[in-house]
């Protein structure tokens, strides 16, 4: 075993120069020569996030049926990836097994896993940096191949899917000093039009969720127009009102129908937040062990063929407060037997991602996998203005004299 240490900048330098489709690779490659490391591997999460699949070594055979897959619920990665830890285990053949979470600032991406003959808390750390790196580095260079999308679909993909997938987040977890957020949605067997949405700005925090009408291609069109309505607003630098006018504007002008949705502006340091409420479901709050629904007025759905208004409402935040946006496909048909509020409260003490997970799989549990509508859900933790301060004391260099 090579004793130097892990060489972060090395590793960076050296998959920067690999093509992307090989990066991964450098990092297995530095995990061989350094821990004598076996069967170094990268899985990730499939895009309905059911099964991992391990992705292939560049240079290696096609496998008869595609890449290796295994299920998520019950294994081993499941845990590793929930309780975002470090976990070893005999590997059967006198050696140890090492399987480390690859997260970049609460997405979960997937897992390294690597098999080496003896560890030590060095050989510890050294994986856990080496995920940390592969994080950033998958996170680069999935903008430059198909790989990581094409590896991720274990079902086939329509095409009112693959326009549904592009308008979500690349990322569906962020995590800063006053909020940690999550998001997910459980597709329609016939794709029913949902999006959720969100930006960080310098001072302020973004939301959006948003249910198209209609199912197949003509929701994903209607969702297309309202999701790049509000981000052309948004960019803009349009206040939420004239965002929601925006999106009004592009359904009602071009698209054939309408949509309901949910737009939140939140002020970081101030906690002060702004929502607009299209038609959509009101969401649930967790605060203090008690979840309740927030009966929030209620303005047309973007689209509709009637004079409207958009008006923003006050949404009081407390440090430890728990938002939950959702779609009505989280309440209807099968969903509906699902106790949502009871749910969120068992899950209080979760990461958001969790929460997001559990919701997702009570709702396709209760519809027996047989979605009639898209079920999406949107989790916001709201830490407080505190905790952006404590962290920009930790950045501020020490007083002269």
């Amino acid at each position: 075993m090579d004793d130097g240490r892990f060489g972060l900048d090395e590793v960076l330098r050296a998959a920067e120069e690999a093509a992307p489709v090989e990066s991964v690779d450098v990092v297995a490659r530095n995990l061989e020569k350094r821990f004598g490391a076996r069967v170094v591997s990268f899985l990730f999460v499939d895009l309905v996030g059911r099964e991992m699949v391990r992705l292939p070594r560049a240079g290696d055979p096609p496998r008869d049926g595609g890449p290796e897959r295994s299920e998520l619920r019950g294994s081993v990665y499941e845990r590793v990836l929930r309780d975002q830890r470090l976990h070893e285990e005999a590997d059967g053949e006198g050696g140890v097994c090492l399987i480390a979470p690859v997260t970049n600032r609460g997405d979960c991406i997937g897992v390294l896993e690597l098999s080496v003959s003896c560890v030590d808390d060095e050989v510890r750390e050294q994986v856990v940096q080496a995920a940390h790196a592969l994080a950033y580095i998958v996170v680069t260079d999935r903008r430059f191949t198909d790989l990581y999308h094409r590896g991720r679909r274990t079902t086939r993909t329509s095409l009112a899917a693959e326009i549904q997938h592009q308008l979500l987040p690349s990322a569906p977890c962020c995590e800063a000093a006053q909020f940690t957020l999550a998001g997910g949605l459980v597709p329609a067997d016939d794709i029913g039009g949902d999006t959720y949405d969100y930006a960080l700005d310098r001072n302020t925090l973004h939301l959006s969720i948003t249910d198209a009408m209609g199912h197949d291609t003509d929701s994903a069109l209607l969702a297309t127009l309202t999701v790049n309505a509000l981000r052309c607003a948004r960019r803009a630098g349009s206040d939420i009102a004239e965002q929601a006018r925006a999106a009004h504007e592009a359904v009602h002008t071009y698209g054939r129908g309408m949509t309901t949705g949910q737009l939140l502006r939140i002020t970081l340091d101030t906690g002060t937040c702004q929502l607009v409420n299209a038609g959509h479901p009101w969401p649930l709050r967790l605060r203090r062990g008690r979840v309740e629904e927030m009966p929030l007025k209620v303005n047309l759905p973007f689209g509709i063929h009637a004079p409207v208004r958009y008006e923003p409402q006050e949404l009081e935040l407390l440090p430890g407060d728990r938002l939950v946006l959702l779609t009505d496909g989280m309440q209807e048909r099968g969903a509906g037997a699902v106790d949502l509020p009871a749910l969120v409260r068992a899950t209080r003490e979760e990461h958001p991602r969790e929460v997001v997970r559990a919701l997702a799989e009570a709702i396709h549990d209760a519809c027996a996998g047989r979605m009639s509508d898209d079920a999406t859900t949107l989790v916001l933790d709201w830490h407080g203005t505190d905790s952006w301060d404590r962290a920009a004391a930790e950045l501020r260099p020490p007083s002269a004299g």
